[in-house]
């Protein structure tokens, strides 16, 4: 009988510890895998969400109970009975939840799934054994609170072999790369890195047959993958956008690499947190430049403030680019925009001007057209094959792109807000007709400044749009102040706690003459 009942709780703890453990490997994984980060999700988490917290584990009191019941039979009973009440709501908790970017069960997942099973199974198998019947109200518990503390062990043991697998494929990448005869150019920034890479894909294919990273594929093993995959001794141009959010990354990338030409698109404070400082990040995205061969070439936005500033420890060739910026080689002047996209003049160093239009919004499309503009010139595209393809350019998928939902129109730029690119954003906004509405969650990853920067993106707010919905109670409070103190009305300012109620109140109350700019888009990780 004591074998049957301890089977029973044991396949019933099991049961329970499936959700916590998706839900922890999901937080995991949108923390980058990195246990700093995890770490630091973790303590906010529990801090901000304290009461939520105290009515799920109130469960907990009556686990406490069942321990000190004398009978071990009503002990069990209230184990058992709380043990059921727990994954019933569990479950329906789980059901209700509209995850923004699920759980992606990659191959690495799987590995970390295994281990956390064989992790279960040795403390389950040592507490199951070892406990008294009238403690086993200890293994709720357990089950509540083992995955997200397995998590830490768990990394220790993979980190080695995720390494170990990423050398062997990154390996083989370098092999392919070394014997391919395509010009390779890479692309680095605090922001704008994906926008341009795009705009340039489409120049350069006027005239070579050009490979780019697809997506957001910035990182080692995203290049690695496209690499060994889609890299063939047929392409001319490879285009390799570059993410880095820790001293290192870039240096890292750029000897893997080796691009012949470089573009550094903006720098500001983003991924403060892993960066440490702003002078960090700034020294990290120049790496770029600083790496390519002496015959190289860089291209450089010198609108930028930390880019201006920099000098550049390389002899090689330097093209500069910007739109405020006046001594420039490439610069964009009579900039308008409209509903159906943006027109400007080319301004060249000898005063040659030359008319461009595109679909894309924003003064910063306009700084990532140059910069590609800058490297379609270096590699020989004359100015007609220029100006076709830069007004065949479409929308970046989430970077100001407009589309027409259910009749009305939205700005789409929920990817990866930033202070820069956020402001200009509000900028287009301003220029939209209708009543202008902004729904966003806020700006992320921007270390001690985050909540200043948050502030400022508030007080924007003003004079750019009519209505702001900010979702998420708590990370919208900097953004909250900074409205109130531009005086922005507070009956047109509405904080929801979902995407979906923000969504319910732009289709009850906006019209289809209005524009609704959609302004960054967080992980569940960082959503509350």
């Amino acid at each position: 009988m004591n074998i049957v009942i301890r089977i029973v709780l044991f396949v019933l703890f099991s049961v329970l510890i499936v959700l916590p453990t998706k839900h922890a490997l999901h937080m995991f994984q949108q923390n980058r895998y990195e246990l700093k980060r995890y770490t630091d999700w973790l303590k906010e988490r529990i801090s901000t969400s304290f009461f939520k917290y105290f009515k799920e584990f109130i469960s907990l009191l009556l686990i406490i109970v069942s321990i000190f019941v004398n009978h071990p039979m009503i002990s069990l009973g209230i184990v058992f009975v709380l043990g059921l009440l727990i994954l019933m709501v569990s479950i329906k908790n789980d059901k209700k939840k509209q995850l923004i970017k699920p759980l992606n069960l990659t191959w690495r997942v799987r590995r970390q799934l295994m281990v956390m099973i064989v992790l279960y199974l040795i403390m389950y198998g040592a507490l199951m054994s070892q406990l008294p019947l009238h403690l086993m109200g200890i293994m709720l518990m357990v089950a509540h609170l083992s995955p997200w503390v397995l998590v830490y062990v768990m990394s220790v043991i993979t980190e080695p072999i995720e390494n170990k697998i990423k050398d062997k494929f990154m390996n083989m990448a370098k092999d392919i790369l070394r014997t391919c005869p395509a010009k390779i150019v890479g692309i680095t920034g605090s922001f704008g890195k994906t926008s341009s890479k795009n705009i340039l894909q489409e120049i350069l294919s006027e005239r070579y047959y050009s490979l780019m990273t697809p997506a957001s594929f910035n990182t080692p093993m995203g290049i690695t993958i496209t690499v060994r995959e889609k890299l063939k001794p047929i392409h001319e141009v490879f285009i390799c956008e570059m993410g880095a959010d820790h001293v290192g990354d870039i240096q890292q990338l750029a000897d893997f690499v080796k691009p012949q030409i470089g573009i550094v698109t903006s720098i500001g404070p983003q991924h403060l947190n892993t960066f440490g400082s702003l002078q960090n990040i700034i020294n990290e995205k120049m790496k770029l430049i600083e790496n390519l061969p002496s015959s190289g070439t860089g291209v450089l936005n010198m609108d930028n403030e930390h880019i201006r500033s920099y000098r550049v420890k390389n002899n090689c060739k330097v093209v500069t680019y910007g739109i405020a910026s006046e001594d420039v080689d490439l610069r964009a002047v009579n900039l308008s925009y409209s509903a159906a996209g943006s027109t400007f003049d080319l301004l060249e160093k000898d005063g040659t001007l030359t008319p461009f239009r595109t679909k894309l919004l924003g003064e910063h499309n306009i700084a990532n057209i140059l910069a590609a503009i800058a490297v379609g010139l270096e590699m020989g595209i004359t100015k007609e094959q220029l100006q076709r393809a830069v007004a065949k350019v479409n929308y970046v998928e989430h970077r100001l792109e407009v589309k027409k939902i259910n009749g009305f129109t939205f700005i789409d730029d929920a990817f990866n807000s930033n202070p820069v690119g956020s402001s200009m954003a509000l900028e287009v906004l301003k220029m939209m007709p209708g009543r202008r509405w902004i729904v966003t969650p806020g700006m992320i990853d921007l270390g001690e400044k985050q909540a200043e920067l948050n502030k400022q993106f508030g007080m924007k707010m003003k004079d750019r749009a009519d209505e702001v919905i900010l979702v998420g109670v708590n990370q919208t409070k900097p953004i909250l102040a900074g409205l109130k103190e531009a005086g922005f009305d507070k009956k047109h300012i509405h904080v929801v706690k979902t995407v979906k109620e923000a969504f319910a109140i732009v289709y009850s109350q906006a019209s289809t003459v209005d524009t609704i700019l959609l302004e960054n888009d967080l992980p569940d990780a960082f959503n509350q």
